[in-house]
């Protein structure tokens, strides 16, 4: 159950209640009269069911109150009542698949805009991969995996396309190309400091490393792997089971192919930054195409999709 919260100028509020006492997802409906003060107007409130959420708020934003006021919907932590759930029953769907699809775009804009933050933890991802491939060490490449943030940039691709936003889908371009950008090249000089105080030598970057060799040989399976990975994340992102994405960074191999790549131009090993190149290329837009297909599949099949104004 979520609680939507609109602040709605007057002369709007007539209609936005006859929408939400008309919806079947509405179980409880409220309004405190005057106490908007920015728009000037009235606070609706309403008790909804997840799987009416994107509907309910569509038929708010049809009538303007996302331009000229506000529509907010938080989750309820714990709720006894009847009608709620009637509501929930009398929605098509279930709740745990229910996709609240604002949400989704919302999460998307913050997930894919360039911060210190997310190049720093694509750099302390990178450095972590390349000392990982060095000592030919898989659990150090799980915990580089980990702890790369790219995945969220990556789904937001797809949002993009899906959503017809291509402001959203240039600023997650742009946020990857310049964070693998960026890591990689303060790893590289990292690994150039390291070559030249005798830490690392040739042997560790071109020996054999029966570990950690997937990272610059992608093969049929590569691709594999990417597609259904994509296809798990943007899942798990978008019905709120955040314990699912752990599978999806453990099991693509963009941050240890960045870290490899930077290992690579340390030691002038092209044929390490080629075939980790090619890695990376792979694994991006393999996650990007079937995260783009699955989110694609999943608007069909619901009613509505997101409000027209937000975020363009």
């Amino acid at each position: 159950m979520l609680h939507l919260r609109v602040f709605c100028p007057a002369d709007a509020v007539p209609a936005a209640l006859r929408a939400l006492s008309a919806d079947p997802a509405v179980s409880s409906l409220g309004c405190i009269r005057g106490v908007a003060l920015k728009p000037p107007g009235d606070l609706i409130e309403a008790s909804v069911a997840r799987e009416g959420a994107t509907r309910v708020m569509s038929l708010m934003d049809d009538l303007g109150i996302g331009e000229s006021g506000s529509i907010e919907m938080v989750p309820i932590e714990a709720w006894i009542s009847q009608s709620g759930f009637d509501a929930a029953e009398s929605s098509p769907g279930t709740e745990a698949d229910s996709i609240i699809w604002p949400q989704v775009v919302e999460m998307s804009y913050g997930e894919s805009r360039l911060s210190w933050g997310f190049l720093a933890f694509m750099t302390m991802a990178t450095v972590i991969a390349s000392i990982a491939i060095v000592l030919d060490s898989q659990v150090l490449i799980i915990g580089a995996m980990v702890l790369g943030p790219e995945f969220a940039a990556v789904a937001a691709l797809g949002v993009a396309l899906v959503t017809r936003r291509a402001h959203l889908f240039f600023s997650a371009l742009r946020t990857l190309v310049l964070g693998f950008a960026f890591s990689i090249l303060i790893t590289t000089v990292l690994c150039l400091l390291c070559r030249w105080a005798g830490w690392i030598d040739a042997r560790d970057v071109t020996g054999p490393r029966p570990f950690t060799a997937f990272i610059y040989e992608p093969d049929r399976w590569s691709i594999v792997v990417a597609l259904v990975a994509g296809i798990a994340g943007v899942l798990a992102m978008t019905t709120n089971r955040s314990t699912a994405l752990a599978g999806v960074f453990i099991s693509v191999t963009t941050i240890p192919a960045a870290g490899n790549i930077a290992l690579g131009l340390a030691f002038a090993s092209w044929s390490e930054v080629a075939g980790s190149s090619l890695q990376l290329v792979v694994n991006i837009a393999g996650m990007a195409l079937s995260g783009w297909i699955t989110l694609l599949i999943l608007r069909r099949v619901g009613r509505r999709g997101t409000p027209s104004h937000q975020r363009g």
